[in-house]
């Protein structure tokens, strides 16, 4: 099962996530990097694990604020440029197709930044689309049809739960059951909620395909030993 870290980018800094709730989000204090820098916190990440891929959430561009495309810049730049899975808050065609283009680039389509289906229904089929299904606290945000018409989900799909990102509360796992269930041959990823091994074996036997992890890479519950045993 694979694991891909998380880097959440605010102001240019990679932050700590706290259960969706951005106002509160400060630069990332980790053992694993001396400063909140992206590209030292990728750095640091791949010590622990050589990870191919990071999931990138611009925190600004989501919020309709100017991307981050320095920081995402410098990662493409590193001697050994990561995969990288971003959502920017894509909601029109010319973004999205723009960063369907790039080699490096998996454009994340995030159903809290879509008002409608189009872009959806227009770009499912394309093989570097990755689909995130929102949930926060009040429950899925994004349009009815993302949850109630799986024909339209690309063939990765993230659940995305907020309210569970950064709690160490774990995955939530009734809810993955219930779209893997409706995901046919499609790749199901989990977000939100991961603490340890036991939760990532979990996953696993539900038959999730991956899982973002981001506080339990930081705080070492999940551990070199436990990341290459895992095979991820």
């Amino acid at each position: 099962m694979r694991i891909i870290p998380v880097l959440d980018l605010k102001g240019g800094e990679v932050v700590r996530a706290e259960q969706g709730k951005r106002d509160r989000y400060r630069p990332i204090v980790t053992p694993l990097s001396q400063s909140s820098d992206v590209v030292a916190v990728t750095e640091g990440l791949r010590r622990l694990y050589p990870f191919a891929a990071f999931y990138i959430a611009d925190l600004d561009a989501i919020e309709g604020g100017t991307p981050n495309s320095g920081a995402l810049a410098r990662l493409k730049a590193m001697a050994e440029p990561p995969e990288l899975w971003v959502d920017a808050g894509f909601a029109d065609e010319k973004t999205l197709s723009a960063a369907l283009a790039e080699p490096w680039l998996y454009p994340v389509l995030g159903s809290e930044s879509q008002q409608d289906d189009a872009l959806l229904r227009s770009f499912c089929d394309h093989p570097e689309l990755i689909l995130s299904l929102d949930f926060f606290d009040d429950g899925f945000r994004g349009p009815a049809s993302f949850l109630d018409e799986p024909a339209l989900w690309p063939q990765r799909v993230i659940v995305m739960t907020l309210a569970k990102v950064g709690s160490g509360s774990g995955p939530d796992f009734t809810r993955l059951e219930a779209i893997k269930a409706k995901a046919g041959s499609r790749s199901v990823i989990a977000a939100g909620g991961v603490r340890n091994e036991a939760d990532i074996r979990a996953l696993s036997s539900l038959g999730v395909a991956a899982a973002l992890v981001a506080t339990s890479l930081h705080d070492g519950t999940l551990t070199p030993g436990h990341l290459a045993t895992l095979g991820t």
